[in-house]
């Protein structure tokens, strides 16, 4: 049985996934009027989204509870950039998954190589007026999701109100070694020093990080982790303060770097959309990366390349 939503219109479908099946099965099922080609066709154009990311892929697998949209016209060109890619876009906020190395804020060397330059350029080039407004930040060495304002009155509205509008904000690290335990919480107040480095200090600010091993083997541990507040460094910092840091985080302890990286990943952001007030719900995939140095698998190092002037490449870090 497929339910249908009560803001359903005659140029937009949208149903709800009642049992397991894949994206194109779905489809046909819940237009038969409409031929294999065509919903072929509505998938290249962009027009399906699977809980509100368009998706592209026929063989998605669904599941109970997924919401499946399809409009009437085609979709937005999708931006493509090797450092940063949209996963969802309206009138009014902008969700986005960035690679490691890539700031999200410009400084006094980079001004260009940012998550903000790169999706400010994105919204001007249907309106040249159009602007972007940073909500949050992720580090330089983090990978994974951030969301952008469109107005300055929504970057207002969401940073005003960030305790109440972040349902969920979730991580995931490989930690060197074995962790305390399967699964706790790490409170510990923070400091900054004057290096800029963060710190557990009695008299700093509370900063509270939940966590739970995934898996542990070979000297490392994929951890999930959950923020109950949001201090600069702050996982960093926690997983240094137990004797357990980020694989490749020199700066906060760590003695190894496999991968070739900071292993630290925003994963989950779940929010309150600023306007309909209607959860949203983002996820990514485990970095690759990430698994095959916790399971001891060889790493391709990275092949060294330099311009003439010396300075290393735009090439994508790995994931």
């Amino acid at each position: 049985m497929l339910t249908m939503l009560k803001n359903e219109s005659k140029n937009r479908l949208e149903r709800v996934v009642d049992a397991p099946s894949k994206l194109m099965e779905f489809l046909i099922a819940a237009q038969p009027d409409k031929s294999r080609n065509k919903v072929k066709s509505q998938l290249a154009h962009r027009q399906v989204l699977v809980n509100k990311v368009i998706t592209t892929q026929f063989d998605t697998q669904l599941n109970p509870g997924d919401v499946v949209t399809v409009s009437s016209g085609k979709g937005p060109e999708a931006f493509k950039h090797p450092m940063i890619r949209i996963v969802y876009e309206d009138d009014y906020i902008i969700v986005a998954d960035k690679r490691n190395g890539l700031l999200t804020v410009g400084t006094d060397k980079e001004r260009t190589r940012t998550a903000f330059y790169l999706m400010s350029e994105h919204v001007k080039r249907s309106d040249p007026t159009n602007r972007i407004f940073i909500i949050h930040r992720l580090d330089r060495e983090t990978s994974g999701l951030l969301v952008f304002a469109k107005s300055e009155e929504i970057q207002s509205r969401m940073q005003r109100n960030w305790k109440e509008t972040v349902l969920s904000r979730k991580y995931v690290a490989v930690a060197e070694g074995e962790l305390p335990s399967t699964e706790g919480v790490i409170s510990q107040p923070l400091s900054q020093n004057k290096n800029y480095k963060v710190y557990v200090d009695p008299e700093g600010e509370d900063a509270v990080t939940g966590y739970k091993v995934l898996t542990s083997r070979n000297g490392f541990s994929l951890v999930e982790l959950t923020l109950e507040t949001g201090r600069k460094n702050q996982i960093r910092a926690h997983l240094e303060h137990i004797g357990n840091p980020i694989s490749g985080d020199k700066k906060y302890g760590a003695e190894t770097n496999p991968a070739g990286r900071v292993c630290l990943h925003a994963r989950v952001l779940d929010f309150l959309h600023p306007i309909t007030g209607e959860e949203m719900r983002f996820s990514t995939a485990i970095p690759v990366l990430f698994e095959k140095v916790v399971e001891g698998k060889p790493i391709e190092p990275y092949k060294k390349s330099y311009k003439k002037n010396g300075k290393h490449p735009n090439r994508p870090p790995r994931r």
